[in-house]
């Protein structure tokens, strides 16, 4: 089967393209061909992420989200992502959250699917821990990662380690434009890592922190958790649905999809604890078998 990934950058290491990137290298060895560039021939099938500039085959639109922010003409913003929604083939959604929202704003698509992210296990379990004179002082790390904008809410992962850890742990926080900064012993700026560095920093963590407002189905969070970290979340969005069992999510109010000041989230109330986390399968082997089931199934 030859797959035409449209809009995807390999070379990429932000979230939905490394995922991509993990996704086309299991379904090549499906014996797959993986066409990321405008194709010289016709592809028996498309994925499509987010929106469609062209329809050369059969589609699927992988969503990772559409726009509510009110700071933002978010109507003109979903004018593509909707089209490619009314057009596709089939569509796969990221989390229950994702597919929920975009009903309300889209209407109901029939032939849906929804599959979280995934990672590569077998490549995670052969990276050893990050070594560090410095780590070795505290005992325990906690860690956030993300490219850092105000719904991320760095602001509450600082603010949840400061009250929730021991003197003897620190938070490295990991990731492009940190718009928090503050000055603590305890707490370190890692800045923007290679994947490999982030997950041997991971294993290295006892803790993963991703309090991120109305966030879908973060790779950050699939990567820390198979590397052994305990995630500790937001109810809302879509985080908790692949956080695990042993998570911790913080209990806040359930959002009735109207829209919003996204960059202006809520502060939290850290003493509110929601149910634990949902178990879900990390292995991207097993969720390129759900996209390979999906993409022939349009054909």
């Amino acid at each position: 089967m030859k797959i035409f990934f449209e809009n995807v950058d390999i070379n990429s290491r932000s979230g939905p393209n490394s995922f991509g990137k993990k996704l086309a290298n299991c379904l090549e060895e499906r014996d797959c061909e993986i066409i990321t560039g405008i194709p010289d021939s016709i592809p028996d099938v498309q994925l499509s992420f987010i929106a469609s500039g062209y329809r050369l085959a059969p589609t699927v639109q992988r969503l990772d989200g559409i726009y509510f922010n009110t700071d933002q003409d978010f109507n003109e913003l979903n004018v593509p992502i909707e089209s490619t929604y009314q057009s596709a083939d089939s569509v796969i959604f990221q989390s229950n959250f994702n597919r929920d929202l975009t009903f309300h704003y889209f209407g109901k698509k029939e032939n849906h699917h929804v599959i979280s992210n995934g990672t590569n296990l077998e490549l995670i379990s052969k990276i050893g821990e990050m070594q560090s004179d410095v780590l070795d002082t505290f005992d325990n790390v906690w860690t956030c990662a993300s490219s850092w904008r105000p719904h991320k809410r760095l602001s509450e992962n600082i603010r949840y380690f400061l009250e929730k850890s021991d003197e003897k742990d620190c938070l490295i926080i990991a990731g492009n434009n940190p718009d928090v900064r503050i000055s603590n012993p305890r707490v370190f700026y890692a800045g923007d890592l290679e994947w490999q560095t982030l997950i041997s920093l991971y294993k290295r963590s006892k803790y993963f922190l991703h309090l991120a407002f109305l966030d879908h189905c973060p790779n950050v969070v699939i990567d820390a958790r198979a590397s052994g970290c305990k995630i500790i979340c937001s109810s809302t969005g879509g985080t908790s649905e692949i956080s695990g069992e042993d998570s911790v999510v913080i209990d806040e109010d359930e959002w009735d999809f109207t829209p919003l000041k996204l960059y202006s989230p809520p502060k939290m109330d850290f003493s509110k604890i929601a149910q634990k986390g949902i178990e879900s399968n990390l292995d991207i082997n097993n969720v390129s078998e759900k996209y390979f089931k999906v993409l022939k199934s349009v054909l």
